[in-house]
């Protein structure tokens, strides 16, 4: 999720085109996934649907901003019977049927890096978060974005204590970002 919006960040920080561009995430090109940690090894997953604005300001680029949406329900673990159980009992896609993201801050760090501070939302909760953004001088070519783990608990996402400490459930959620976007 978060990498998604940093790629589109980025774009905000490189190139010498036009002052203004909007681009489209395109999600059958980009990549929204994570990794827990869990008593057997990980669980891997994705989000299948999600969409992605980034407003480029290429001679601001401090003024340039990512807005991303993904859709809970789209969650993907390979197991649909886990998948049932996360969009139920631990995001209640009822409630809470999308994550988001809203850049604050944009900063070029290098000549192919930058970082975008934002709000993540997520079952109700918001926190700001930083996305650390690598951009490859090929324009058609992957961004990755890059965070910190997410602590579930500081989202609410957690299961009763004792199912988590059976399962051995890390706290900590490892999140892979690849964006494509266009214009």
């Amino acid at each position: 999720m978060k990498r998604c919006l940093f790629v589109l960040a980025a774009i905000a920080l490189t190139a010498t085109a036009q002052a203004n561009e909007t681009f489209k995430i395109d999600p059958a090109r980009s990549t929204i996934a994570f990794k827990v940690r869990h008593m057997l090894g990980n669980a891997h997953g994705k989000f299948a649907k999600f969409t992605g604005t980034i407003e480029v300001d290429r001679e601001h680029p401090d003024q340039s901003s990512v807005q991303v949406s993904i859709d809970v329900r789209s969650i993907d673990t390979g197991i649909a019977k886990r998948d049932d159980h996360l969009r139920g009992e631990l995001f209640d896609v009822a409630k809470y049927p999308q994550i988001t993201f809203k850049s604050r801050r944009v900063k070029q760090t290098g000549a192919n890096s930058g970082e975008i501070a934002g709000d993540l939302t997520m079952h109700g909760v918001t926190r700001e978060i930083i996305l650390n953004v690598e951009f490859p001088s090929n324009p058609g070519a992957h961004w990755r974005v890059t965070t910190p783990p997410l602590k579930r608990s500081q989202f609410g996402l957690v299961f009763s204590k004792s199912a988590e400490t059976v399962s051995m459930i890390a706290d900590d959620v490892a999140v892979e970002i690849e964006i494509e976007a266009r214009r």
